[in-house]
């Protein structure tokens, strides 16, 4: 019985230095759907040499553009990446075998993250994000900036590893978390975070723990050691902010 076919979706914006690996990587795909924001780039003659059906429209929040490429995927099944992430060959044979039969509606897969100038060690824990699902069965949540998959059903782990190819200086990361933080203001003070004091002052800490102990980032070297710092101070700003907004009269 042959498996059931798989669209592949990717939303794009000036990716014309990631979006070639990204996409030969989904060529197992029954289609490949990619929604521009506007490039000024390559990015959609890149689409286009790899047979993608490629639309544009303008950039309406994260989730709201990913929901939008993935309602014009013609498949049931998505294989959900960003334009800097590569699925690997071994990734792609445990899709194909776990989608002969199917046991869950969606599916969270291992990610590897580039930090800064190398790929981590082995030993060094993934993290899981749900990118194989049924459309069906559900949808990009309405989280700001992080936008992800819920699925109703059964979700399952499987090792299919996929790589983040992500922001090869320090300078773009600390830029990157900037925005990201301020992106989150909004929603993260409309949930009134109990303890927001005792949450500034401490999880900045239990941040860097989580990454550079739990998730074996030690091993990485100085790599390692910067990429969990980043990670702390990305904590700290999402909670620095929203007390300034408070005590600023922002919403």
């Amino acid at each position: 019985m042959p498996r059931p076919p798989i669209s592949g979706v990717v939303t794009t914006f000036n990716n014309a230095g990631t979006l070639h690996d990204c996409l030969a990587s989904l060529a197992f795909c029954d289609e490949i759907v990619v929604l521009d924001s506007g490039s000024d780039d390559t990015t959609r003659d890149i689409a286009e040499r790899h047979g993608a059906r490629v639309f544009v429209e303008p950039f309406k929040g994260y989730g709201l553009q990913k929901q939008s490429a993935v309602d014009k995927a013609a498949n049931d099944w998505i294989l959900l990446l960003d334009a800097d992430e590569t699925l690997t060959d071994a990734g792609r044979d445990i899709i194909e075998a776990e989608l002969l039969a199917p046991r869950a509606d969606g599916y969270r897969l291992p990610r590897r993250e580039w930090l800064f100038w190398r790929w981590p060690h082995p030993w060094t824990r993934p993290n899981w994000h749900l990118r194989l699902f049924r459309r069906s069965c559900g949808g990009l949540n309405s989280v700001p900036v992080h936008a992800a998959p819920e699925v109703r059903g059964v979700v399952r782990d499987i090792g299919a590893e996929f790589r983040h190819f992500g922001e090869p200086e320090l300078a773009v990361r600390v830029d990157k978390i900037n925005r990201y933080s301020s992106g989150l203001v909004q929603y993260k003070a409309s949930r009134s975070p109990r303890f927001l004091g005792l949450r500034l002052v401490f999880y900045p800490s239990v941040a860097f723990l989580r990454f550079y102990v739990g998730q074996r980032y030690f091993l990485n070297g100085w790599a390692g050691f910067i990429a969990a710092r980043t990670q702390a101070f990305y904590a700290f700003l999402k909670y620095a902010k929203v007390l300034e907004a408070g005590r600023q009269g922002r919403p």
